[in-house]
């Protein structure tokens, strides 16, 4: 049987995935790496351990083998080169090398595999030109343009959680003054509403209970993503915007102030809407991202 795999390390789980050619999912796994303790030789074990359980069950080794990661893929595409404030030691690993490969283990950045993976089998299938963003704790984007994934000359492509929408705003994590990131991320919530929300999902279920305080904090939230969103819109001209992520989960919550607001301020040329969508594939698209870019079916 010819198969690939995918494998997304992350700070608190390895996901992975075995493929078939044509994106049917044959088994996914995910293990635990605790409290966000992990080292790196916790996630080559546990990414070993993944393979070895699918080559069991498939009774064959993978034809492939692609890795995704939080932060920028280094240009031979070989490791994580850079990754701000987390996930201490994952740079630099050459997965390669670590899981025992003769042929390359493609690296790709987390977001970036996981647009790979709702346009192989997802959301955006079959689009040439789509924009995601995953937003979660942090806010995380990616391009495709032209039917290939938008890297840029050193992987920062795509990073719209970056995209400043205030010169006055506090910074993000890679220090750009009021970006979206700090506007609807999880990571500032607490800052944002004074201490009286830590969870994006219990701020949507105040809103939904009609707490006017919640209300204005979560659609202003909203606003700031729609004007991310139009800027979007006028730089890359998308086919579809995927919206991936915890934060993407709050549904109508989400997805009807957010056209309401892209309805006023879209550029439109002879009333051309960009479409915006749920990402469908949840916490796997990395993995069938990683897998599908490791088999040669997307770029």
């Amino acid at each position: 049987m010819t198969w690939s795999a995918g494998i997304d390390i992350g700070g608190t789980n390895v996901k992975a995935v075995a493929v078939t050619p044509d994106g049917a999912v044959l088994h996914r796994l995910s293990a635990a790496t605790g409290d966000g303790t992990a080292t790196p030789a916790d996630w080559v074990r546990l990414a070993r351990a993944t393979l070895d359980d699918f080559s069991v069950r498939l009774g064959s080794a993978p034809t492939a083998v692609g890795v995704c990661a939080p932060g920028l893929a280094a240009a031979d595409g070989r490791s994580i080169a850079h990754l701000p404030g987390k996930l201490a030691g994952l740079a630099g690993i050459d997965w390669t090398h670590a899981l025992g490969r003769s042929a390359l283990v493609p690296v790709l950045n987390d977001a970036h595999a996981a647009l790979l993976g709702e346009v192989w089998v997802g959301a955006a299938r079959g689009r040439r030109h789509v924009v995601m963003l995953t937003l979660g704790t942090g806010v995380g984007g990616a391009v495709l343009a032209d039917g290939r994934l938008l890297r840029g000359a050193i992987g920062r492509a795509g990073h719209l959680g970056h995209l400043s929408l205030n010169p006055d705003g506090p910074a993000s994590i890679v220090g750009m003054p009021g970006a979206i990131e700090t506007m609807i991320g999880e990571c500032t919530l607490a800052a944002r509403s004074a201490g009286r929300f830590t969870r994006t999902a219990d701020l949507v279920a105040a809103h939904r209970a009609g707490d006017a305080g919640a209300t204005r904090l979560w659609l202003d939230s909203v606003r700031a993503l729609a004007f991310a969103l139009g800027s979007a819109i006028n730089i890359l001209d998308p086919e579809v915007i995927v919206l991936g992520g915890g934060i993407a989960q709050a549904g109508d919550a989400l997805f009807v102030p957010l056209v309401a607001e892209l309805d006023r301020i879209e550029w439109r040329p002879g009333g051309h809407r960009v479409p915006v969508v749920p990402a469908t594939l949840g916490d796997g698209a990395g993995a069938l991202g990683a897998a599908a870019h490791a088999a040669g079916v997307i770029a």
